[in-house]
């Protein structure tokens, strides 16, 4: 009986390695990708300075700059500013916006951090770039949703972009190569346990 269980299951696996494969061929493509992770599940940093870390791995140079954050040092910043040959890390917001309260202040601080974000966005030598929570800027229309698609689609044509936050604008949904929204199954918040070092920031 298992024999039979092992020879259909080897079926199966030979079955979907050739149509893996010819996928994987028919992939022949090499340039920049624009990420985006949306939505209002966890992960959506975490995954983004995981993908930093990856293309560090692999000798890549980073440019980070977090709109929104900054009155609260995180524990990737705290671990990445220990590699400023490879990664440029800009930690540029005032905090969280119902913390601020000021619109006009977190306009200007997206502003200034906009420009930041473009000197990376010109620069050929950054192989990959991540936007923390920008999807935010946007959805307040501290920034025009154009101008930054713009920016975005004149970047060197093999740099990679990570773009995070929550209500991701269709505008941008639209010109991104992969788009992926992180969905709430269950949060320990809802059962009263606070944000902890090391698992939410």
């Amino acid at each position: 009986m298992s024999d039979d269980i092992n020879d259909r299951h080897r079926l199966r696996m030979e079955r979907k390695k050739a149509i893996i494969d010819a996928k994987i061929a028919a992939a022949d493509k090499q340039i920049g990708i624009i990420i985006v992770n949306t939505g209002n599940g966890k992960g959506k940093s975490s995954s983004a300075f995981g993908m930093a870390i990856r293309a560090m791995g692999h000798g890549m140079k980073v440019g980070v700059v977090q709109f929104i954050k900054g009155a609260l040092q995180t524990g990737e910043e705290r671990f990445l500013r220990r590699f400023p040959d490879e990664i440029s890390f800009h930690a540029m917001g005032e905090g969280y916006t119902w913390e601020t309260q000021n619109r006009e202040r977190d306009i200007a601080k997206a502003q200034e951090a906009w420009q930041k974000a473009k000197e990376f966005l010109a620069d050929p030598q950054i192989g990959l770039v991540v936007f923390d929570e920008l999807n935010i800027a946007l959805k307040y229309k501290y920034l025009d949703v154009e101008a930054v698609i713009n920016d975005l689609l004149a970047r060197p044509e093999m740099q990679h972009v990570v773009i995070t936050g929550r209500g991701a604008p269709p505008e941008l949904i639209e010109i991104a190569d992969t788009v992926t929204e992180m969905n709430v199954v269950k949060h320990a918040f809802k059962a009263g346990i606070g944000a902890q070092a090391g698992t939410e920031w």
